[in-house]
């Protein structure tokens, strides 16, 4: 009876061991779909990011080299003959610059995440990528911030003249180049918070890896 007993138990035990088992595999399987899952919503999302900052950037680019203008105006009674180009400030020249850096940047990531994406393999494999991506978009996001508000200040400067000196309001003369001048500015700093917004999923990545 005894031995009837103690082999009853037995058994038991050995069942709720293997019903302990499987629920350690069905937590650990659900951990894993739902890890997978949200990493891949994440590559998608950067995806977005890429695609959406390589074309507010380029049409930051576009904008600013279109901006010229000759006009004609008059100061003290005396008319002259404005012209005006985006080359002739080196403000404006260093937001193209971070601006087609941003593009070919944004270009090759997109490149590289479209490729893998198609592979159904992570956007960013290894946490040494992760650390040159955010160190990237960290780099190029102040430089864009610091371009968008070096370029503001030409704009503003234009549209009111500079204190205490009589100058005119060039903008009413040059009403086409100090538009594309501040909307290329709008762009900038919209890429701005794109690769902000991109730098949030690298610290992303890095916190789950």
């Amino acid at each position: 009876m005894a031995k009837a007993t103690e082999q009853k138990q037995n058994s038991q035990t050995v069942e709720v061991t293997k019903l302990d088992i499987r629920d350690v595999i069905t937590t650990a399987t659900t951990y894993g779909e739902d890890k997978r899952h949200g990493g891949r919503r994440n590559d998608v999302a950067m995806f977005v990011l890429r695609a959406m900052c390589m074309a507010v950037s380029a049409v930051a680019v576009s904008l600013m080299v279109t901006a010229r203008e000759t006009s004609m105006t008059t100061l003290y009674g005396f008319e002259f003959q404005l012209h005006a180009v985006w080359s002739l400030s080196d403000s404006l020249i260093y937001l193209v610059a971070v601006s087609s850096a941003t593009v070919i940047y944004s270009l090759l990531q997109l490149i590289l995440s479209g490729t893998r994406l198609m592979r159904k393999s992570p956007v960013i494999p290894t946490r040494t990528q992760a650390w040159f991506c955010f160190a990237a978009d960290q780099i190029l996001g102040y430089a864009m911030v610091s371009g968008g508000s070096a370029a503001l200040g030409v704009t503003n400067m234009n549209r009111t003249g500079i204190r205490h000196m009589p100058l005119p309001n060039f903008c009413k003369s040059l009403g086409f180049f100090c538009d594309h001048l501040a909307i290329s500015v709008v762009f900038a700093l919209l890429a701005f918070l794109l690769l902000a917004a991109s730098s949030i999923l690298d610290v992303l990545h890095l916190s789950r890896n």
